[in-house]
């Protein structure tokens, strides 16, 4: 089974995008690294024009590339993180006041809670029960087959999947850091 998912993750990471977060849509606690790559969240609210882009409310961050069609790849750093949320969103999300992340409202997300407390974040949540923690997630989309998935890179292990999505918007890389739980990394990279 191990070669079934490390043949897979190969072949969904041929779909690999470079990513980099838009400070324009990070919320105010959010520090960005120069190269858009890295986030984590600084203990002071920075005084920004809060724009229409901007989440004013939830501690989150979107790529700046957007997806309209295809497949995209893409992975995430989250070794040693306690508390994170991570996906992928739709351009007309709402960015203002508090989100419920689910499908319906344009977010197929998977988050960790507590240290070892995984969902994903469907309708209801379904929890995850995984072997080990990852320290790279892996993110999928397929937007032909209505498709999102979530990878462990190092086990080369599926985490969960949403299956029969409907795209009918842009969908951007969408990254929830949360207060005080920092320094996690977008990339693309991987061996």
């Amino acid at each position: 089974m191990k070669k079934l998912f490390e043949a897979e993750l190969k072949r969904v990471q041929q779909y690999a995008e470079d990513v980099t977060l838009d400070p324009d849509t990070a919320y105010p606690n959010l520090i960005l690294s120069d190269d858009g790559k890295q986030v984590h969240c600084g203990d002071v609210r920075k005084n920004l024009r809060d724009n229409p882009e901007r989440f004013s409310y939830c501690v989150f961050v979107l790529g700046k590339q957007s997806f309209s069609s295809g497949r995209f790849y893409f992975e995430v750093q989250v070794k040693g993180k306690t508390k994170w949320n991570l996906g992928v969103a739709r351009e007309s999300i709402n960015r203002k006041g508090d989100i419920t992340l689910r499908p319906q409202n344009g977010y197929w997300t998977i988050w960790l809670r507590n240290g070892n407390d995984y969902k994903a974040l469907a309708s209801p949540p379904v929890r995850l029960t995984l072997k080990s923690q990852p320290e790279k997630v892996g993110v999928f989309v397929d937007h032909e087959e209505g498709l999102v998935s979530f990878y462990d890179v190092a086990a080369a292990a599926l985490i969960y999947s949403f299956t029969g999505c409907s795209f009918t918007e842009k969908l951007y890389p969408y990254i929830g850091p949360l207060v005080m739980y920092s320094a996690n990394m977008f990339s693309s990279e991987y061996n």
